[in-house]
């Protein structure tokens, strides 16, 4: 997905805007990139791939040639960033948080009026060069933004790093978000609020969708007023945010822990303890183990020295092995226990089936699995969920197809908790990974634990639902 962070300051920002990007690293892997700007020396960038190593390893032995008061960093499981722009708006860096569905259709357009895009990523074209020339045909960075927003079928944010502050724009949508921090002579945003309690900064405001605002190391300036309409993204308080993280004043682990909570309630099981897969399981386990009355175990612990998070490479062997080998399960938490294991979600299945098979022979005598979205029947056109190129990776997708022939047929009906395409899929996806039982947290108690309107949310990949910009409703 991706994740960045910019600071400006009456003091020098590299440390700040060193770690408060190394703040998001839980939000991809794939390249690493921060750029500042001194007055007097100008833009200085640097990129590293951190697909075998991390951000700070990367970064930290050069981090004296960064010079200034301002700065952009971004992690991003797409492209390389930040790219530094000269242009009739002045030269500006850009770091942006995006999926852009159309790319081909807009690489192609500019071509044909003769420009040319010289940045590729993995010989693709680089979406944060486009998204950056779509900026330069507006006369303003307002009116170019905005020619992003009017052109673009997916999501972008972005941070544009100018010769007159740090520029910050939230997608149309507010599909992802963007929070500003604010401390004793320093501004901040980023996409990640676990940036700012270390630094000192304070959580202001979170943009609206939309929004374009102007940071200054005093203050900040509104370019454009938010939207009236959002859908931010439901599976950022399940699986993608950081605990200590919040988005539109709902914090991640709370969000986690309430769902939990309810769903521990409702379950009539006979169990001996609870447990999360770490990390993003956890959170809702120990919910889970408060509403239903029974002690949350480790029975698994995450090995966090050095494996990082398993959707992270792109090549899927690798993937299934990263996911093995960073969750050790232990046997004297295991062996004779009737246990309920709570998980964010489950998305192709690949490695489950192994996972349940290792509990069973370190001796757990019941596996019981709780999944704290509904399951994902859509695959997501909005932003980077995954690493999927289909939605036929979805282990729901491949099972409804072997049930109707045709895995688009009836997804509606498979959407509908209780259901009778519901209850047969949850049993498929049960007898076929051999759990004692399996239950989805319903669509309902999600949307009452994040707290906000149904209508302010994307849960587009659990149920077919959004509420589409006009551009999104062409493409669909």
């Amino acid at each position: 997905m991706g994740g960045f962070f910019g600071t400006i300051s009456r003091q020098k920002c590299v440390n700040d805007l060193f770690y408060g990007t190394d703040y998001n690293s839980h939000m991809g892997t794939r390249k690493g990139g921060l750029a500042t700007y001194d007055p007097e020396l100008g833009f200085m960038r640097s990129i590293h791939n951190l697909q075998n190593s991390y951000f700070r390893s990367k970064f930290e032995d050069e981090l004296d040639k960064f010079k200034g008061n301002a700065g952009i960093g971004v992690i991003s499981d797409t492209d390389a960033q930040p790219l530094v722009i000269s242009s009739h708006l002045g030269r500006f860096a850009i770091v942006t948080v995006a999926k852009v569905n159309n790319i081909k259709e807009l690489e192609q357009n500019m071509l044909s009026r003769n420009m040319h895009l010289a940045e590729l990523s993995s010989g693709t074209t680089n979406q944060t060069e486009l998204i950056a020339l779509l900026i330069i045909q507006g006369k303003t960075f307002t009116e170019g933004i905005e020619n992003v927003y009017r052109n673009i079928k997916g999501s972008c944010s972005m941070l544009l790093l100018t010769e007159d502050g740090i520029i910050a724009a939230r997608d149309r949508l507010g599909r992802t978000p963007v929070v500003i921090g604010k401390k004793d002579g320093a501004y901040a945003v980023t996409s990640e609020t676990c940036s700012f309690p270390n630094l000192d900064f304070e959580t202001e405001r979170d943009l609206g969708p939309g929004e374009i605002v102007r940071l200054y190391p005093d203050r900040v300036e509104q370019l454009r007023k938010p939207e009236k309409n959002m859908q931010i993204c439901s599976f950022l308080w399940v699986y993608y945010g950081f605990p200590t993280s919040g988005y539109e004043g709902r914090n991640v682990e709370e969000v986690r822990f309430i769902s939990g909570y309810k769903m521990g309630r409702q379950d009539t099981s006979e169990v001996d303890c609870i447990c999360g897969i770490p990390d993003s399981g956890v959170g809702q386990a120990l919910g889970y183990a408060e509403g239903k009355g029974v002690p949350y175990h480790r029975a698994i612990t995450k090995y966090t020295p050095t494996w990082p998070r398993s959707f992270t490479p792109s090549n899927q062997e690798r993937r299934s092995l990263v996911a093995k080998m960073k969750l050790i399960p232990n046997r004297a938490m295991l062996e004779g226990k009737r246990i309920i294991f709570c998980d964010d979600s489950i998305v192709r299945g690949t490695q489950l089936k192994d996972n349940v098979d290792i509990l069973y022979d370190y001796g757990a005598k019941e596996v019981h699995m709780r999944i704290g979205c509904p399951p994902l029947i859509y695959g997501c056109p909005f932003i980077g969920f995954s690493a999927s190129k289909t939605d036929l990776e979805l282990i729901s997708r491949r099972i409804i197809g072997e049930f109707e022939g045709d895995p688009d047929r009836n997804l509606e009906k498979y959407a509908e908790t209780g259901s009778p395409e519901y209850c047969r899929l949850v049993e498929a996806i049960r007898a076929k990974f051999g759990m004692t039982s399996l239950k989805f947290n319903t669509l309902e108690t999600l949307v009452e634990a994040i707290g906000l309107p149904k209508c302010q949310i994307c849960t587009h990949c659990f149920d077919g639902s959004s509420c589409f910009a006009p551009e999104e409703k062409e493409n669909k």
